[in-house]
């Protein structure tokens, strides 16, 4: 579930960037689920062994925004909530979910959670996802840094 050309920028998911995560997920349309199994490595750990917050909420961000393209839309992250509910070790192999709660005009409400290989929840998260439209999203702005 890459973008088309290879040319995606995203830390999470983009081909492009060169010191990105590169996560793929897969779309599972009979469950209505989107997918991702992957080991993340110790670059991306906080305390020694486990995988930084901030990365696991990068992670569970990621599956949730994809969960909109099955409803074929182009949406934004509006809210983002993690509940952190055990430390996610580094190099262990880990299955996350991503799924739509429900919609509510352009408004898209989603869960996610990151599992071990047995099964057990070690994160979730919630997001509320705005529709965009496509024809405007992700133009180029002119470069403005702020110091």
């Amino acid at each position: 579930m890459t973008e088309p050309g290879g040319d995606n920028p995203c830390f999470g998911c983009g081909p492009a960037n060169p010191r990105g995560m590169r996560l793929e997920f897969e779309t599972d349309a009979e469950r209505q689920r989107v997918v991702g199994r992957f080991r993340i490595g110790p670059d991306y750990q906080g305390a020694h062994g486990f995988i930084h917050g901030g990365i696991i909420a990068t992670v569970l961000d990621e599956v949730m925004s994809k969960v909109s393209r099955l409803s074929d839309v182009r949406t934004v992250t509006a809210e983002l909530s993690v509940q952190y509910l055990r430390p996610v070790p580094v190099n262990v192999e880990l299955v996350v979910e991503g799924f739509q709660v429900r919609r509510d005009g352009r408004q898209l409400y989603h869960q996610g959670e990151i599992r071990d290989a047995a099964g057990m929840v070690l994160a979730r998260g919630t997001g509320r996802f705005v529709v965009v439209d496509p024809e405007r999203f992700g133009r180029p702005k002119p470069e403005r840094v702020i110091f």
